[in-house]
C-alpha cells in the first residue's frame, strides 16, 4: 500500500481503496455497457463475422471505460485524482487536445 501511496501521490489507505474500487467498478460496467450499446447502434450479438463483433466491442470498450472512470470517480470524491489519471491516459495517446479542451470548459465553471 505504501507504494501505491507514494506513487498515485495519495494519503491514506482508505482512498486507496476507495481508487481501487473506482477501478472495478469502472471494469465491469463498461463490459456490461458494450453489448447493449453496440445492439442500440445495429449491430446485433448474432452479427457475422463474429470476430468483427469481438473487435468493435473491444474498441467500444475503451472509450465508454474512459469516461465512466472520471464519472463514477467523481461519485466517489475522487474526480481529481481520477481526471488527472485521465489527462496523462490521453497525452500518452497523442489525444491531449481532448483534456485540454475539456479543462478549459472546467475552469470556465462559476
Amino acid at each position: 500500500m505504501k507504494k501505491l501511496k507514494e506513487r498515485w501521490g495519495v494519503k491514506s489507505n482508505k482512498q486507496i481503496v476507495i481508487i481501487l474500487l473506482v477501478f472495478a467498478i469502472t471494469g465491469f460496467s463498461s463490459l456490461q455497457l458494450a453489448k447493449p450499446f453496440l445492439t442500440l447502434i445495429g449491430i446485433p450479438d448474432t452479427f457475422e463475422p463474429h470476430w468483427l463483433y469481438r473487435v468493435l466491442r473491444l474498441l467500444l470498450i475503451f472509450p465508454i471505460y474512459q469516461v465512466l472512470l472520471v464519472f463514477v470517480g467523481y461519485i466517489f470524491g475522487q474526480f481529481s485524482f481520477f481526471w488527472s489519471f485521465e489527462k496523462k491516459m490521453l497525452e500518452r495517446l497523442k489525444l491531449g487536445f481532448i483534456a485540454r479542451y475539456i479543462d478549459s470548459i472546467l475552469k470556465k465553471e462559476p
